[in-house]
C-alpha cells in the first residue's frame, strides 16, 4: 500500500456537495500521491481510512489533512494540537459569503487556503490559491441510448428536464416547481425529476411543492425520487434532456458542469456560484436572474420548444467541459499545493 501523505475527510453521512467532490477527485489523485479519504458514505473503492485509525498513524511522517467543512477543520486542530499529529491543515472554501466568527478563526488556523472561485477567495481574507473545478469526462459522457438507459432507471419517456441536489428553498426547488406549473402544459411531452434528500427540517417543503403540483394537475409529471446512489445520479444525468439549476445561493455548483459533460445543456442563475463561468448563455444553456420563477419559465419554453437545439446545445455543453473543465487540471493543481505544504517542513 503507498504511503499515506494526505487525508480528505468527509464527515458527513448524507451525499452533498462536498462529498461529491471527495469522490470524484480521490481516485485520479491517488495516482500522483499517496491520499486516503476517511469518514462516512464513501464508496467501498475509494481509498480509505478509518477515522479511529488516524490518531495512531506514524508520527515520522508528515501528513496534510485536507479538510472543506467546518467539522473537518475542527477535527483538523484536534489532531494535531490535542493528539499532537505531525500535520499541515488545508481547507477548501466554495462559500461565497462572508463567513461567521468561528468559521473565520478556524480559517485562521489554517496553513494553507484554496479557493473555488475568486469571489471565494475574496471572502477568506488570508492568502489562498483559486483552484476552480472540473468534471471527470470519463464518468460523465452522453447515453449511447436515452431510452434504454431510462427504462433501466425506471425514468419517464419523452424530453426530460432534472433538477438534483438536496430539497430546500436554498436550492431553488419552488422555483422550478413554479415555472414547471406555468410552462408545462403547453409542453405535454415534458416531465421533470428531482433527486435528493429533505431533511427533517425541510420535508414540509417539499411537501408543500407536491401539494402545489398536485393541485395543477402536474404530479405524475413532476416526481421527487429522493435520495439516490451516487452511481444512478452519474447515470440519470445521462438520460436527461435538460438540466436545471435554479439555486438562490451555491458555493461552486458542480451540478451543471456534470450535466453538461454528460451532453445535456443547462440552465442555472448567473449570480450564484460559478455557474457564469460555466455556462456559454445561448450555446450551453442559458443564464438568467436569481430568484426569478418567471425568468427560468422563460428560459424553459426557449429551450423546449426546439429539439433539435436543445440536442445541439447538449453537444456543444460537451465539447465546452471538455476542454475548459477536465477535472485532471484540478487535481494537478491541488497535488501542488499538497506538495508545496510537505516541501515546507
Amino acid at each position: 500500500m503507498q504511503e499515506i501523505e494526505v487525508i480528505a475527510p468527509n464527515l458527513k453521512h448524507s451525499l452533498s456537495g462536498v462529498t461529491t467532490t471527495v469522490i470524484r477527485l480521490l481516485p485520479i489523485q491517488k495516482e500522483m500521491i499517496g491520499i486516503v479519504a476517511t469518514g462516512p458514505g464513501l464508496p467501498e473503492d475509494l481509498p480509505h481510512i478509518r477515522l479511529i485509525k488516524v490518531p495512531f498513524l506514524s508520527n515520522r511522517r508528515l501528513r496534510i489533512w485536507h479538510a472543506r467543512r467546518n467539522t473537518e477543520m475542527l477535527m483538523g486542530l484536534f489532531l494535531r494540537y490535542v493528539l499532537r499529529r505531525n500535520l499541515k491543515l488545508l481547507f477548501t472554501s466554495a462559500a461565497q459569503r462572508d463567513h461567521s466568527g468561528f468559521t473565520k478563526w478556524l480559517i485562521s488556523k489554517m496553513d494553507a487556503l484554496i479557493a473555488t472561485t475568486p469571489q471565494a477567495a475574496s471572502f477568506l481574507k488570508h492568502p489562498s490559491t483559486v483552484i476552480m473545478h472540473g468534471v471527470n469526462t470519463e464518468l460523465f459522457h452522453p447515453a449511447d441510448d436515452k431510452q434504454t438507459l431510462r427504462d433501466k432507471l425506471g425514468l419517464p419517456g419523452g424530453t426530460l428536464i432534472g433538477c438534483f441536489g438536496r430539497i430546500r428553498p436554498q436550492k431553488g426547488v419552488d422555483l422550478l416547481v413554479d415555472a414547471a406549473i406555468e410552462v408545462l402544459p403547453s409542453f405535454p411531452n415534458a416531465k421533470i425529476v428531482f433527486t435528493g434528500n429533505a431533511t427533517k427540517e425541510f420535508e414540509s417543503f417539499q411537501r408543500e411543492q407536491e401539494a402545489k403540483l398536485k393541485q395543477a394537475g402536474l404530479a405524475d409529471r413532476v416526481k421527487f425520487l429522493g435520495e439516490r446512489p451516487w452511481e444512478e445520479i452519474v447515470e440519470t444525468y445521462r438520460a436527461l434532456d435538460l438540466f436545471v439549476a435554479p439555486a438562490r445561493h451555491e458555493g461552486f455548483g458542480l451540478t451543471p458542469l456534470e450535466a453538461m459533460a454528460s451532453g445535456v445543456p443547462a440552465i442555472a442563475c448567473h449570480d450564484v456560484g460559478a455557474f457564469s463561468a460555466q455556462i456559454k448563455d445561448g450555446e450551453t444553456g442559458r443564464l438568467i436572474e436569481k430568484d426569478n420563477a418567471a425568468a427560468l419559465a422563460n428560459a424553459l419554453a426557449q429551450m423546449l420548444e426546439d429539439p433539435d437545439q436543445l440536442a445541439t446545445e447538449g453537444r456543444a455543453a460537451r465539447t465546452h467541459v471538455e476542454q475548459n473543465f477536465r477535472i485532471e487540471g484540478e487535481a494537478e493543481a491541488i497535488v501542488k499545493v499538497y506538495r508545496s505544504l510537505l516541501n515546507t517542513a
